[in-house]
């Protein structure tokens, strides 16, 4: 580690081959906490670049575990986490309208960071399984066009740098990649972040990756999710070019907001408020989650603007097919439990 160590304390960006190497290192355990710790510091100090995110992800999505999807058309609508706005579980809600809506997802999360609950702790809660196999992930996107990759299960070789991470108590590069490094193959993506600053930078990285068409945003109130308490900024990936846009939710015709209407709780509460949305009942709750579904279709093509990504978010809610979406991935893992049992 030590050239990567002393180039990043001269101020100096490392190329992406370095970056891999460097990588490749972390993994070792001859390797101290200490020289991780340092390594992720001085990249926080000097900034992360593109090359140096891109590098990471690639190294990360080899050493996780296999998925041998080949299907075209997934997605992922996962967020960095980090904005402390202890809102519900809005991405994860959302996941199930757009399955609901024909989009094959292949949702990538983890447990809480800065909300009082992560998306697999209400799923936990909910009765689904975070440990899907890769078989069983290839089933449940043919069966149910969507399924869950638990962080932890998915990179287990991360274990010791998450317990850095912990100690250092500060976000690092790891907290920008995260819904980067999912390993099944995706052709487009939403990407939530909680730095405004590098909206351009994870679209750049999203290139670098291959994903042909993709968004970016930061809500209002500097949310990793878009909000209806104000003004979204947006950046769209799209044949290789960027776009940065704006977007309300007057603009496509939902109602203003506070951001305490969108607060959520514990598991249980937030599981609750997943399954009163995904049932259709109206509010804030709902409605946040018909603008980020709705700007997910966008993303993934399926919709041509947002006005029409909303509509069809609202008819997988009022048609059933969300719910009935939800309910079979829940009876997936009570049957697999069963099984085992």
């Amino acid at each position: 580690m030590k050239p990567y160590l002393q180039k990043l304390s001269s101020g100096h960006s490392l190329e992406r081959d370095e970056m891999r190497r460097a990588v490749q290192e972390v993994f070792l355990e001859e390797t101290t906490e200490s020289q991780i710790a340092c390594f992720l510091t001085l990249l926080k100090m000097k900034g992360e670049t593109v090359d140096e995110m891109t590098a990471l992800v690639e190294v990360l999505r080899e050493k996780a575990m296999p998925v041998m999807s080949t299907m075209p058309d997934v997605m992922d609508n996962c967020g960095t986490g980090g904005d402390g706005s202890q809102s519900f579980n809005i991405s994860t809600t959302s996941a199930f309208v757009l399955a609901g809506a024909g989009v094959k997802v292949a949702k990538h999360g983890n447990r809480s960071i800065s909300s009082k609950t992560g998306s697999a702790d209400v799923l936990e809660h909910l009765g689904i399984s975070l440990d899907f196999q890769s078989h069983e992930i290839e089933k449940l996107l043919n069966e149910s066009n969507i399924a869950f990759l638990y962080a932890p299960f998915v990179h287990s070789g991360l274990k010791r740098v998450m317990n850095i991470r912990k100690e250092m108590k500060i976000p690092t590069i790891f907290n920008l990649i995260g819904p980067l490094t999912n390993p099944v193959h995706l052709e487009t993506q939403l990407v939530g972040v909680f730095r405004r600053d590098k909206l351009e930078t994870v679209a750049r990285v999203l290139h670098e990756l291959g994903r042909k068409r993709a968004i970016v945003l930061n809500g209002a109130d500097y949310m990793d999710e878009a909000s209806l308490a104000g003004e979204n900024h947006l950046v769209l990936l799209e044949n290789g070019e960027l776009t940065s846009l704006t977007l309300t939710g007057e603009d496509v015709g939902l109602p203003h907001y506070s951001m305490d209407e969108i607060r959520g709780g514990d598991a249980r509460e937030n599981a609750r408020i997943l399954q009163e949305v995904l049932e259709g009942k109206p509010g804030a709750y709902t409605d946040t989650v018909l603008l980020n579904a709705g700007i997910a279709l966008y993303a993934h093509g399926k919709a041509s603007t947002f006005t029409e990504g909303v509509k069809l978010a609202r008819e997988s809610i009022e048609s059933g097919r969300a719910n009935e979406t939800y309910q079979s991935v829940v009876h997936f893992s009570r049957q697999r439990r069963k099984q085992v049992i």
